[in-house]
């Protein structure tokens, strides 16, 4: 059996998981405490992971096919400060090297309250005088450098020559357009100056973690988590290690979108302390540009949103009534939770209130025994009263302990012991209410067709009240409380390239594209499966590719093939109508598009406006994309780039802001090429005669164009 290990290091447990390759099913875990103290960091508690999982399931280093793992490592070393002097090197001349030098100084950098990164400046008007600068910058103390020149996104060679005068200096260094193609040099030097920051340090783990898995016999390649969900080598680490901060929630992310293959949902990764949501649309996970201690960076990162709210939380009490839940955990406060108690020690409770940490309310809640041991009542306690954890759940414990931890306060409150569970979740889930409105809002979700899909170890301590709050669907994952080393396990190699482009033509995109593809399997990924989405930010003049691809061919699917019948079922049950009202209108060997129409009146039934919404579903069952309103047309690979624009050319609005042209997908095989987000029906066509360049001219393709107004 050829097998995926996925490692994800957590603030206290560093999680190994063992996936099958072929089947995708977990094949077994293993929990380490994580090492932080050791002299190797964190990275000793990976390689203690990977041993004992590949001992405990006897895995042979011949059968690991891929082996990737989080870090936390960049993250922690930014909020502690624990970064090295960073010298900057600015260069430019003229006019323009006056502003240069203005740009690229970054002085102080305050990365967490009471945390800082710290640099010196020198700068030059040419090259050819890098050597001196580098001197001096190396006996003010600087550990690596960063070489900033304007424009180097478009001729980097000014900002090569200065990165090789350092290394011949004895220094590590990093150019601004390694980090961003985009323009703007004061923001590229920033994000250039963080990332040469923990440089030395991230390149010592990788370098530690790399040799033990050779030493272990494995030939895969090591892969390391990034903020955006995919994977990268340890060469690009070595890099741009930047983009590994924030790879703990990214994993989860990733773990939901291959494990779960979520569409349009809402992942909400629970622990005992804090939850983190971010957005998934059309299969893709939501980024956004992160910040560092407040400061902008050209870093494309998940965008999560973390909620002080967990199945830890401890409740919280003004001797009258509930006035809140958390952001304080039991697990910081240093207490039993009454749900995970034996009943026995919970006899004869009195409520006490207690200020866990200094700063803190003193209005926590806790249950004391007679003894004088106390127990917290948390979400998790009252989640369990109401039943709303299963046994198979990991956040499942002893109900009966609940009650009796609940019992107290219930009398406290005059009402029963279900009534004050109740109490406790309302204040939950409206903690957690607004950021998933948010979400829903930014993203332009639809909240009926949206899902809440519940990771972690909290996660049914949490997410199947908050669905019921709001209204909407949920299910919590499978083995969610190891989603994040699943995650990992089977995360994609994934870049992204970004240009400042205004006005970008046919040819910017295609270059854009193949920068990106190449990019990714520079990087590790199979070229067979590689996929590219290219995107255009108009109003800030952006052009973005994204590129995604496996380390290793798939040639199987995971799951049974379901009936057309129960297909179509799915769809109209994602679309809540009866499934008479649904028609097969085209598909793909792979692939079913399902369409129903929908009929509304306006303006006191005056006037009917009427849509059809449809759905892609897998066959496997899994809704690959929903469209809430559209047509489709069916073509040939051959004729693709003609019928693309000649259906965007007639579907088009012409206004005086422009075309607004149809949002627009490729289906082919079992592949939904996006082409959305484009300004011109010729850029799509081009890009989509690039997508599926090589295909039988005969090969069965479908276009799905969504009304953006539906």
């Amino acid at each position: 059996m050829k097998v995926r290990i996925g490692i994800d290091v957590g603030g206290t447990f560093t999680d190994a998981v063992v996936i099958d390759n072929e089947t995708y099913e977990l094949v077994g875990q293993l929990k380490v405490p994580t090492t932080h103290d050791a002299a190797e960091g964190v990275a000793a508690g990976i390689v203690q992971a990977l041993h004992g999982v590949m001992d405990r399931y006897g895995i042979k280093p011949e059968d690991v096919t891929f082996i990737a793992h989080g870090t936390t490592q960049a993250t922690n070393a930014l909020l502690e400060g624990d970064v090295v002097q960073v010298g900057v090197l600015g260069m430019g001349s003229g006019l323009e090297g006056m502003k240069a030098k203005s740009d690229t100084v970054v002085g102080r950098l305050e990365l967490a309250p009471g945390r800082f990164l710290d640099t010196v400046h020198r700068f030059v008007d040419g090259p050819d005088k890098a050597p001196g600068a580098v001197a001096e910058l190396k006996a003010d103390g600087a550990q690596v450098i960063v070489a900033a020149a304007p424009y180097s996104v478009d001729d980097a060679s000014a900002e090569e020559a200065a990165m090789a005068a350092a290394r011949s200096g004895g220094l590590p260094a990093v150019g601004t357009f390694e980090i961003s193609k985009l323009y703007g040099l004061k923001i590229r030097t920033r994000t250039a100056v963080v990332n040469a920051s923990i440089l030395p340090k991230m390149v010592e783990a990788a370098s530690m973690t790399d040799s033990s898995v050779k030493k272990a016999g494995i030939s895969a390649p090591l892969m390391i988590m990034r903020c955006d969900g995919g994977v990268m080598s340890t060469a690009e680490v070595a890099q741009r290690p930047i983009l590994t901060m924030l790879s703990g929630p990214a994993a989860g992310v990733a773990g939901a979108l291959m494990y779960e293959k979520i569409s349009n949902g809402l992942f909400l990764e629970v622990g005992g302390t804090s939850t983190d949501i971010s957005a998934v649309v059309n299969g893709r996970v939501m980024v956004d540009y992160a910040e560092v201690g407040g400061h902008k960076t050209y870093v494309n990162s998940l965008d999560v949103r973390t909620v002080g709210l967990a199945g830890g939380s401890m409740v919280r009490f003004d001797g009258r009534q509930l006035v809140d839940v958390g952001p304080r955990s039991a697990h910081i406060a240093g207490l039993h939770y009454a749900v995970y108690s034996d009943p026995a020690e919970l006899a004869s409770l009195r409520l006490v209130t207690f200020q866990p940490k200094t700063k803190d309310p003193a209005d926590y809640l806790a249950v004391e025994n007679p003894a004088g041991k106390r127990f917290a009542l948390t979400v998790a306690c009252a989640a369990n009263v109401l039943g709303l954890v299963t046994p198979d759940d990991y956040a499942y414990g002893n109900v009966e302990a609940a009650r009796l931890g609940l019992a107290p306060l219930a009398e406290a409150l005059g009402c029963s012991v279900e009534e004050a569970a109740e109490r406790v979740m309302v204040l939950a889930s409206a903690k957690n209410v607004g950021t998933v409105k948010a979400l829903i809002a930014d993203y332009k979700l639809d909240p009926e067709q949206t899902v809440l899909v519940g990771g972690g170890g909290g996660s049914a301590a949490v997410v199947p009240h908050l669905a019921k709050t709001l209204g909407m669907k949920h299910r919590i994952a499978r083995n969610a409380r190891v989603i994040s080393p699943i995650g990992v396990a089977l995360a994609m190699v994934r870049d992204v390239v970004e240009r400042t482009v205004p006005n970008p033509t046919q040819d910017d995109i295609l270059a854009i594209r193949r920068e990106a593809e190449q990019s990714v399997i520079r990087a590790g990924a199979d070229p067979a499966t590689v996929e590219v989405h290219v995107e255009i930010d108009a109003q800030r003049n952006i052009l973005r590719a994204i590129g995604v691809g496996a380390t290793a061919l798939r040639t199987r699917q995971r799951g049974v093939e379901l009936s057309a019948e129960a297909r179509l079922g799915l769809a109209a049950e994602s679309m809540r109508v009866s499934a008479d009202a649904v028609s097969f209108v085209a598909g793909t060997d792979m692939l079913d598009i399902f369409a129903t129409v929908v009929e509304t009146r306006k303006f006191f039934g005056l006037m009917k406006s009427r849509r059809t919404p449809m759905r892609v579903v897998d066959h496997e069952g899994v809704i690959r994309l929903q469209v809430p309103g559209g047509s489709v047309a069916v073509t040939t690979a051959g004729a693709l780039t003609t019928d693309v624009k000649r259906l965007l050319e007639e579907r088009s609005r012409y206004g005086d802001a422009g075309i607004e042209m149809p949002n627009t997908f490729v289906l082919c095989g079992g592949r939904i090429v996006d082409l959305s987000g484009l300004l011109a029906p010729e850029q799509v066509a081009s890009l989509a005669a690039a997508e599926l360049g090589g295909m039988p001219a005969d090969e069965p393709v479908a276009i799905l164009l969504g009304d953006r107004t539906a």
